[in-house]
């Protein structure tokens, strides 16, 4: 009994800087990178307390669960998350003296942390479900392995077995329970502000919905009489200043079918299509207008892309993003586009180019109303991509370095 009581102390030293993080930071702090420096200090905090307060068995043999923030840090925080989580581990594990125990470490991290950086990624992309399980059979492992080289180097004994058989036990289960409950507060999370974004649009578009159309009918007025006045008889410089307003009328005209498309409610048109399909008629649309930017445009499309969706719709968001793509290009350049099945169940359509590129900070900022890096943009085309993925059940990766380029990774669920 003094062993399960000393590994439910454990489970608390993990849970308070869990829940400490998603209190009092998850959703406060705006900037990535100071997210995964508190989660790595947090997941580091859990491994320092697993470490002071092990559990006693046997002859001076001391066991804990560090492997579950471990395991959940490295995961979520990514590379360096990994490296800095395992160099703690490795000099803390020193600071107790080189001995037996600390050898079994240092084995132990050396052959776990490279599997967990190379599921890293599928885990970054899997569903929720997927990522539990995930996560529990990595942390498994990283047990099986702590428990082989224990073995190895201190022998067998049927008190040993017994005792690391309750160890791999607490681990499966501390796994499976914090990434399930880290999972379903991030969802938590993720809703809330869902919510709020909705309302917000919702106002926006019944608003943009009315004026939009009083708006449209004086403006085709005022484009109807200035073309009138555009007589061949005038000085040039009013025939030039009749154009610009003509101009700047059919911008501010894209900008009201913008606000229109974003307000009307969307119909549920959804069948099965070939996501494939659409995607190279979207690019034949955009071969013209690529020529004359400069800009090739080269593909790695496959055959089996089938999605549930709306064709037009999709279409619509496919052309945004792409047309952005070739304009963020003033010098020419390659725009990649490739739509591959993954193993998560999603269908992914992938959008590079070698263009400006942008900072987090802007990044976090696509999707917003009236937010546009183009001297003439408003930022509606994006927001209303981004609607029409979410609406598909999809969801979207943006990356990018400035001067480098910009990568839109588009996830929607695949349909057999």
């Amino acid at each position: 009994m003094n062993v399960i009581k000393d590994f439910l102390l454990q489970l608390t030293l993990i849970a308070i800087p869990l829940f400490t993080y998603h209190t009092f930071f998850a959703e406060r702090l705006k900037n990535s990178k100071i997210k995964k420096v508190v989660m790595s200090a947090l997941c580091g905090l859990s491994i320092l307390l697993c470490m002071s307060f092990p559990v006693s068995f046997g002859q001076g043999y001391h066991l804990d669960i560090r492997i579950v923030p471990l395991v959940l840090g490295t995961l979520h925080g990514g590379f360096s998350t990994g490296i800095l989580l395992s160099a703690l581990v490795t000099l803390y594990r020193l600071y107790f003296g080189i001995d037996t125990g600390f050898y079994n470490s240092i084995l132990a991290v050396l052959f776990s942390v490279p599997v967990l950086l190379f599921f890293q990624e599928s885990f970054h992309r899997a569903k929720k479900s997927k990522r539990i399980k995930i996560a529990a059979c990595l942390s498994c492992y990283c047990s099986l392995i702590g428990i082989a080289w224990f073995c190895i180097l201190r022998g067998i004994s049927p008190e040993n077995l017994k005792v690391q058989g309750i160890h791999l036990i607490f681990i499966a289960l501390a796994t499976w329970f914090f990434t399930t409950l880290n999972e379903n507060i991030r969802e938590i999370h993720q809703l809330r502000l869902e919510v709020q974004n909705s309302e917000k649009l919702r106002v926006m578009s019944e608003l943009t919905s009315v004026f939009a159309h009083e708006i449209r009918n004086p403006m085709q007025v005022i484009r109807g009489f200035l073309q009138l006045l555009n007589e061949p008889d005038l000085p040039a410089e009013k025939k030039e200043y009749i154009q610009i307003s003509i101009e700047e009328l059919d911008r501010v005209n894209e900008i009201i079918n913008d606000l229109l498309s974003f307000g009307k409610p969307s119909t549920n048109n959804n069948q099965r299509i070939d996501a494939g399909y659409q995607l190279r008629r979207v690019i034949n649309m955009a071969q013209t207008f690529s020529m004359h930017q400069n800009i090739t445009i080269k593909t790695a499309i496959s055959d089996d892309c089938w999605i549930h969706a709306d064709a037009q719709r999709l279409n619509q968001c496919l052309i945004n993003i792409l047309k952005n793509a070739i304009e963020s290009m003033p010098n020419g350049g390659m725009v990649s586009v490739t739509c591959t099945p993954t193993d998560g169940g999603y269908i992914e359509i992938g959008i590079k180019d070698q263009g400006v590129g942008m900072m987090k900070e802007q990044i976090d900022r696509l999707g917003s109303p009236f937010y546009s890096l183009k001297e003439n943009g408003t930022g509606l085309g994006m927001m209303v991509s981004f609607q029409i993925i979410q609406s598909l059940e999809g969801r979207v990766r943006v990356t990018s370095e400035k001067g480098i380029g910009t990568e839109f990774s588009i996830l929607l669920p695949q349909v057999n």
